[in-house]
This record gives C-alpha cells, sequence and structure tokens, in this order.
C-alpha cells in the first residue's frame, strides 16, 4: 500500500510541473512531385496494406503459435518487392480503413481483393488487372433449395464487407434487401450460420475458398451486372503515383503472362490446406497468449499515462486560473464526447499525416489520452470530497498548498475514489480492444484470426471471453484487496 501511494504521490508532483508548459508539434514538409518510386526506393521497404481476412486472397496461418499473412496477394507482393529490389512489408487492418492508410502515407500500395471501380479511381491510383473474377453468393447448405441468384434475396438481409464493391451491389441490385456491412468476412459467415443474414456476397475465389473447408456452406452464382472494374481486382496506390504504379505494372505484366490459377492460386490452396488440417482452439493458443500480452501492455501503458495525465487535467479544471481552467474543461468534454474508435483512428491516421506513428504507440496513445478524460473527472470529484476543514487545519499548521494536497488532500480523496478507479481500470482492459481496426494484434485482434483460419466462428469467441473475464475478475480481486487495507488503515 506504502508503494502505491508513493508511486503516485510522485506522479501528483510531475503532473504539478507538467502545467509548466506543453510541447509543440512539429509539421513535416508535404511533397508536391512524384516521388513516389524514388520513395519506395530510398527506404528499401514496400508497405503492402491488407486485411488477410480474405482466402485465398490473404489470410493468416499459424507456424509455431505464430501468425503469418500468405496468399495469392501476398505472393504477387513479394514478386513486385522483389522486382524493385526493395524489402516487403505487411501492415494488417480492417479493409474500410486501407484507403485511409493510403492517403495517410501509411501504406505504399494496398493489395487486398479491391476491384478499381470508377468511384475509386477517383481518389486513388489502380495499377493494371492482375485476376478476373465473378461474384458469388454464400449460403447455408441447408438453404440451397431456396436461392438461385441475386433476385432470390429480394426483401431479404444480405451480409457484405464494409467498403467493398460487394456492399454497393447488394446495395443497388438486389431490391428491398437488408444489406448488413461487417469489417471482416469471419464475421460476416457467422452472422450467416447465426441466420442473421440469408446469404453473403463474396468474389467468387474467397467464396469457394470458405465453401470447400465448411460442409455446412454452399454458393450460388450471384449473375449481378457488373459495370466498369468491378469483376476486376488491382493494386491501389495513391493518387499522383505515377513513378510506382508504371514501375508496378511491369511486374503485373509478367504475371499476366503466367497462368495464375495454377501457380498463385494453387499455392495460395496449400496453405489453406495446412491451416484446415488441426483447428483445435489449443492448435493456435500462440495466438491468444500475443493478444493477451498486447492487451496487457496497452491497459499497463494507457493506465499510467492515463493516471498522470488524468491529475494534470483534474489541477487544471480545479485551477483559478481561467485560461488552464478552460483549456481543462475543454479537453475533458472533448474526449467524452466523441467515441474512442474515432480517437484511435484520428491519433494514427490524422497525426500519421505529419509523424509516422506505429500502429501500436497509436493505440496506446489513444487509450491513453481517452482514459485521463475519465480519470480526471474522477479525481476531481475526489478532491472535492474533501472537507475544507482538512486543508485549513494543515495550512494552520504550517503546510504549504503543495504540502496539503500531497499529504493531506491526496490520500483522503484516493480513499474515496478507490472504486471508481478500479473500475475504470477493468473497463480499460475490455475497451483496449478497439485497437484492433488498426492492426494492433491485440486480443480481439487475434480472435478474428484465428476465426479466419479455422473457419470457426463462435469457438474463438468463447474463448476470448474466458480469457477476458478471467482478466478483469484477477483485476477486480487485487484492487478489492487495496480497497479492504485502505479501509482499515483509515
Amino acid at each position: 500500500m506504502k508503494k502505491i501511494m508513493s508511486w503516485l504521490m510522485l506522479v501528483v508532483t510531475v503532473s504539478v510541473a507538467l502545467l509548466g508548459g506543453f510541447a509543440q508539434p512539429s509539421h513535416a514538409a508535404t511533397a508536391t512531385t512524384d516521388d513516389s518510386l524514388a520513395r519506395v526506393k530510398e527506404k528499401g521497404t514496400l508497405v503492402m496494406g491488407t486485411s488477410p481476412d480474405y482466402p485465398p486472397y490473404e489470410f493468416l496461418v499459424n507456424r509455431g503459435g505464430k501468425d503469418r499473412v500468405v496468399g495469392m496477394d501476398v505472393d504477387i507482393a513479394k514478386k513486385i518487392a522483389k522486382d524493385l529490389g526493395v524489402k516487403l512489408v505487411i501492415k494488417q487492418m480492417d479493409f474500410d480503413s486501407l484507403l485511409v492508410a493510403l492517403e495517410t502515407n501509411k501504406v505504399d500500395m494496398v493489395i487486398s481483393g479491391m476491384s478499381p471501380t470508377p468511384a475509386r479511381q477517383k481518389s486513388v491510383d489502380f495499377s493494371k488487372v492482375y485476376y478476373k473474377g465473378g461474384q458469388s453468393i454464400i449460403i447455408n447448405k441447408a438453404d440451397k433449395g431456396l436461392y438461385k441468384n441475386k433476385d432470390s434475396f429480394r426483401n431479404k438481409a444480405v451480409g457484405a464487407q464494409t467498403g467493398s464493391i460487394q456492399y454497393n451491389l447488394g446495395k443497388k441490385q438486389i431490391k428491398g434487401s437488408t444489406v448488413k456491412g461487417l469489417a471482416k468476412i469471419s464475421d460476416l459467415i457467422l452472422a450467416l450460420k447465426s441466420h442473421k443474414v440469408e446469404g453473403v456476397i463474396m468474389e467468387e475465389p474467397s467464396a469457394q475458398a470458405y465453401v470447400d473447408n465448411d460442409p455446412d456452406l454452399a454458393m450460388i452464382d450471384g449473375k449481378f451486372s457488373l459495370g466498369s472494374g468491378e469483376n476486376n481486382t488491382a493494386i491501389g496506390f495513391k493518387k499522383g503515383s505515377t513513378s510506382l504504379v508504371n514501375a508496378v505494372n511491369k511486374s503485373v505484366d509478367e504475371i499476366n503472362q503466367k497462368n495464375l490459377t495454377k501457380t498463385y492460386l494453387k499455392h495460395a490452396g496449400t496453405f489453406m490446406k495446412t491451416n484446415t488440417k488441426n483447428t483445435s482452439m489449443w492448435h493456435y493458443a500462440g495466438y491468444f497468449v500475443k493478444g493477451v500480452e498486447y492487451t496487457l501492455l496497452i491497459t499497463v501503458v494507457s493506465v499510467f499515462f492515463g493516471i498522470l495525465l488524468g491529475i494534470l487535467f483534474a489541477l487544471m479544471r480545479l485551477s483559478k486560473m481561467k485560461l488552464i481552467h478552460g483549456l481543462g474543461v475543454a479537453y475533458i468534454e472533448f474526449v467524452r464526447g466523441t467515441p474512442l474508435m474515432i480517437q484511435v483512428m484520428f491519433v494514427y491516421f490524422g497525426i500519421g499525416l505529419f509523424i509516422n506513428i506505429p500502429a501500436l504507440i497509436a493505440g496506446i496513445i489513444a487509450v491513453s489520452l481517452n482514459s485521463a478524460a475519465y480519470v480526471a473527472e474522477i479525481i476531481r470529484g475526489g478532491i472535492n470530497s474533501v472537507a475544507k476543514g482538512q486543508t485549513e487545519a494543515a495550512r494552520s499548521l504550517g503546510l504549504s498548498r503543495q504540502q496539503t494536497f500531497q499529504s493531506v488532500v491526496f490520500p483522503q480523496a484516493l480513499k474515496n475514489i478507490w472504486p471508481a478507479l478500479g473500475n475504470e481500470f477493468v473497463s480499460l482492459i475490455k475497451e483496449s480492444s478497439i485497437v484492433s481496426i488498426i492492426g494492433v494484434t491485440d486480443l480481439i485482434y487475434q480472435l478474428k484470426a484465428v476465426q479466419t483460419a479455422t473457419y470457426k466462428g463462435v469457438i474463438p469467441i468463447v474463448v476470448a471471453m474466458i480469457i477476458y473475464f478471467v482478466l478483469t475478475f484477477s483485476l477486480s480481486k487485487v484492487l478489492n484487496h487495496y480497497e479492504r487495507k485502505m479501509k482499515h488503515d483509515a
């Protein structure tokens, strides 16, 4: 208990010291010329953005407890990187975040089964087409006699990946339907099996991959009317990356000269067979262990900085100086008034326009800043709960304002707010899961990875629920122990 109090006193002292100034952000110069190819060669890496839940294009395999992105698109990316004489780096994130990552220079190219539609071409440069495939609809095998094509789904609920061409096709060409968009294909398949949707619109190779590995699923030809680019797959680049696109097109030309089905798709199929040999959760224990490690790392670091900044903003809000008080109030109200998911995306993509922040660091910063606003209000309430007579008595004994706060006010406030503060820490374990949207491999991200690799939807969710319960229950017990100790010492 004394160690905790000593640590918190140190935090208070640092917080007070920080009131003296704030760091100024730096701004990077924006390039106005097309140096896309030169930049890639200068840094020696080609960063590929992808959403690895779309076999056989891109998906995850388990190797010694570690996940690795494989698939047709990955093999194509490796050839491109080799032709350019650079190293391939793969960044994983949700499909609907990929184009934002391009815009904010988080990735150099997007290879994720993406179609070069006219709408996308307005804001994205595309390579030549490297694959042409149809659009299919996955259904439950038991419903095979009910559905023939897209027209069979009138006034029905269908699913598609958010931000995909399949989502738009469902919206425009299936009359009266309700199109439910989800970020991950594994979630869509789970929605299908639980009858939340009657069918899932998916590109033919990916649909075939799921049907081949799940006896409860079937596939039908959607018979969609496909416009320009809606039946093709190409590589996306930031608008204006002409030199890089031209260089990549040379590799695409060589790829198109080969039989892609017999080479790249065949190679991807070997990994899919490996994945389905052992789909037990124990076999994928390494995924969950890695997820727990990242979840705890994010939580512990965010708790530390959340308390540090929380005390700072609580003192700012209690300050009698109007400017400092106003800044404290503005920060707390703004953070509490915006969703954590938006804050995570802003730190990673928005600030990423000026400073290249790794996904893990961006997640920690966003969660810490969010937690700080709530901790500040908890601490402010605790400070206000201490009777004024305590402060007056301490000052009459000759204690300075800072000594009074550290030795009299804060210890009493801490006892009053400990339950609420503990609840914030427990919540933080669960709320940190939002960082999975930018590709941080926390527990939720690993859950999705296991779903994709095993073609199982419910069992990985059950495992993740149990793990979260164990983490939060254990922390609650620890916090309750110190709460009882505080009452005993009082």
